[in-house]
């Protein structure tokens, strides 16, 4: 503790982590400290499952039908990653996916009028597709074309559509899309939460639609991935990362104090001891004063015998209501991983529903979500997160059910520490570092 840091991380969330490893690749001294006896923070993976009965302080213990506590690994926060996305190309770069193994999460769905329907984006679904009229279809897939071919440094792609000032109600007007096209379009492939993004340019939009696409293209079923054993494999992956390069850990270490000095983080004090540092980043729950709320997010963990009817059967899938369908302004997730992903006991399956709270009775407003996953074996107690954050201190974790928006904090905190922007390349491990593994 009694020595200089370049760096001090407080908390092992998946972001923290992250950064981390990256630092300590690039050659910063790194100290990198949790007050729990376990990796993950919030993003942890709960287990025995009677772990996760004492969290959410539910009575009783889980009954036996719910089979060996010990097959249990449930996520605090639910997310599965982009194929194509960020987060995949920094374990790629990393080589953190050594140490992990990922399935191909079943389906991706959506919700219109009480019913899910699977989410068309190629422009076979698209012609196959229960949600659209035949002329819609058409319409639809010329879209789906046009976004294809769309290439930001070609303007004869652009077809009239100049994607720096066009915003994407008009792209939406040119093909003469419907609005429940739109909204599935906007919140199932663009993966938006508002439909803020319609009036404002359209290349932001285009390029995530392209996202979607390609990690579609990358294994067929859907383009989502998920890590065998839970989400609480990948902060442990990156901390061995940053381990392997030189970093010191200390879990379940208490922290007492931030040190500052003249307006400046110089210090982090624990048990009596000041470890310095130049640099700290941190989770919010680690500077609650220092904060400035920006929203809540509620989430509840429901515990399933059976797949989610209309959903083929799929034994992973995720499930976006637009906002649009039940009067709200933002969007309702359910993420469902089963004992496919060895996260449940055999015939077992994990929905978590989310959403950002928007009135006095959150848990009314997930009514629409719970409706489509009955019947429910057990439910745990809604768990609502203040979401914030402050300079070095990362951000809670959003309700979307996917990573992206996790690393485009983690780029923010990055350029913010360095002066830099964020670039992949930083991350690849040196070859002739003395800390690095041997060659698999």
């Amino acid at each position: 503790m009694d020595e200089e840091y370049d760096v001090i991380v407080l908390g092992t969330g998946l972001t923290e982590c992250i950064l981390s490893g990256i630092m300590s690749v690039n050659g910063k001294k790194v100290l990198h400290m949790d007050r729990n006896p376990y990796y993950g923070g919030e993003s942890s993976s709960i287990t025995p499952l009677e772990e996760l009965y004492k969290r959410f302080t539910l009575p009783d213990s889980p009954p036996e039908s719910m089979g060996r506590g010990r097959d249990w690994n449930v996520d605090l926060i639910p997310k599965f990653l982009m194929a194509n996305g960020q987060l995949v190309k920094m374990l790629l770069y990393t080589e953190v996916t050594r140490y992990l193994d990922f399935k191909v999460v079943e389906g991706s769905f959506v919700y219109k009028g009480g019913k899910i329907y699977k989410v068309p984006s190629t422009e076979t679904e698209a012609l196959a597709s229960n949600l659209m009229g035949m002329f819609e279809k058409r319409r639809f897939r010329k879209f789906l074309v046009f976004v294809a071919n769309f290439d930001e440094n070609d303007p004869k792609t652009f077809e009239g559509v100049d994607p720096k000032t066009t915003t994407m109600r008009d792209v939406y007007k040119k093909f003469d899309l419907g609005q429940d096209v739109i909204d599935f379009t906007g919140h199932a492939l663009a993966l938006y939460r508002t439909d803020d993004y319609l009036d404002v340019p359209c290349l932001e939009t285009i390029n995530r639609i392209k996202l979607y696409s390609e990690s579609l293209a990358r294994y067929g079923k859907s383009p989502y991935l998920y890590p065998l054993y839970g989400l609480g494999e990948l902060p442990q992956g990156f901390a061995r990362l940053s381990a392997i390069y030189g970093g010191t850990y200390m879990l379940n270490k208490p922290v007492d104090d931030i040190v500052m000095e003249g307006g400046k983080v110089i210090g982090v004090k624990s048990e009596g001891e000041v470890a310095r540092c130049k640099q700290l980043i941190c989770d919010p729950s680690y500077i609650p004063d220092r904060v400035r709320k920006a929203g809540q997010v509620i989430r509840v963990i429901c515990i399933l015998s059976h797949p989610i009817k209309n959903t083929n059967d799929a034994n992973s899938c995720q499930i976006i209501i637009p906002q649009n369908q039940v009067n709200r302004n933002s969007d309702i997730y359910v993420c469902m991983i089963s004992y496919a992903h060895n996260v449940a006991a055999q015939g077992k399956y994990i929905a978590i529903v989310s959403t950002t709270v928007e009135t006095s009775e959150p848990e009314a407003e997930i009514e629409p979500a719970l409706e489509l996953l009955e019947p429910i074996d057990q439910k745990s107690v809604p768990s609502v997160d203040t979401s914030c954050f402050y300079v070095f201190a990362s951000r809670s974790y959003d309700a979307t059910t996917h990573f992206e928006t996790t690393c485009n904090d983690i780029k923010d905190i990055y350029k913010r520490m360095t002066g830099t922007d964020f670039d992949f390349e930083n991350m690849k491990r040196k070859q002739n570092d003395v800390f690095g593994e041997d060659e698999q």
